[in-house]
């Protein structure tokens, strides 16, 4: 895949900014919420499925050549983690996330919004499936489908909402001056 330059300086910016979003935390109970998944969102608004899947394939690169990139630490040994299944769930989040926002000539908060939810619903369930098998078959611990809803999903709803309604109401904004800068260096858009 060949991306122009504009594209590829972008998908950096935003696998960067996705590596400081995870250390950036909401104290909330039960669980902080970090700030990674509204750049997950921010990128596949505003930059597209390829563009935005690039920047979050780069920052799962970036954490697993050993850049403490992840909100665990990083390296190759990060594979194994439980927690892993949500950062390969960031790239197929952000593709979705990008697919549905193109598709519409005039987006709209509500689109960015369904777009949002749909690209969430990837992350939990790339995310809700690895750490299910990790607990079961790595960890020797023996977890149901629903102890893993309650852990890996629930806690994290509340703030994802938050930060999608944010991503729909930036994107509404800002978007529709990025798409045609987008479509006029030859991407697809």
């Amino acid at each position: 895949m060949r991306f122009p330059v504009r594209t590829m300086t972008l998908s950096a910016l935003f696998a960067v900014l996705t590596a400081v979003g995870a250390f950036i935390r909401i104290p909330f109970p039960p669980v902080p919420i970090t700030l990674q998944t509204l750049f997950v969102f921010l990128s596949g608004t505003l930059l597209g499925s390829r563009a935005g899947a690039l920047a979050q394939a780069l920052y799962l690169g970036m954490g697993l050549v050993g850049l403490p990139v992840f909100s665990g630490g990083g390296g190759p040994q990060y594979i194994l983690h439980p927690t892993f299944g949500y950062l390969l769930g960031f790239i197929a989040g952000a593709w979705v996330i990008g697919f549905i926002s193109e598709r519409s000539e005039k987006p709209s908060f509500l689109l960015y919004l369904a777009a949002c939810l749909a690209g969430t619903v990837v992350i939990y369930a790339a995310g809700g499936f690895v750490l299910f098998l990790n607990l079961n078959y790595l960890a020797g611990k023996e977890a149901t489908l629903g102890q893993v809803l309650e852990y890996g999903v629930i806690p994290f709803i509340a703030g994802d909402i938050l930060k999608m309604a944010g991503t729909a109401a930036l994107a509404s904004r800002v978007g529709a001056r990025l798409r045609p800068a987008v479509r006029d260096e030859g991407g697809r858009r």
